[in-house]
C-alpha cells in the first residue's frame, strides 16, 4: 500500500514543520529539533512514510 506525498507533507505541516529548502531530489521539512527529507515522488511506500515519522518525532500514522 502507497502513501500520497502531499498526505505526509499535510501531517508533518500540521505537526510543526515547515518546507526549509528544495534540494535536488527531495524537499527538506524541519521543525528547528529534527530536519527530514521527503523524496520528490507522488506516492511513498507506507514503510517509508512511517519512517519519516519516526524520524520527525512523530506517531507512525500511515
Amino acid at each position: 500500500m502507497s502513501v500520497k506525498r502531499r498526505d505526509l507533507i499535510r501531517y508533518l505541516e500540521e505537526n510543526g514543520f515547515r518546507l526549509l529548502r528544495e534540494g535536488g531530489n527531495h524537499s527538506i521539512y524541519t521543525n528547528t529539533v529534527a530536519t527530514i527529507p521527503v523524496k520528490r515522488h507522488k506516492q511513498l511506500d507506507r514503510i517509508t512514510a512511517n519512517e519519516l515519522c519516526k524520524q520527525a518525532g512523530l506517531a507512525p500514522n500511515f
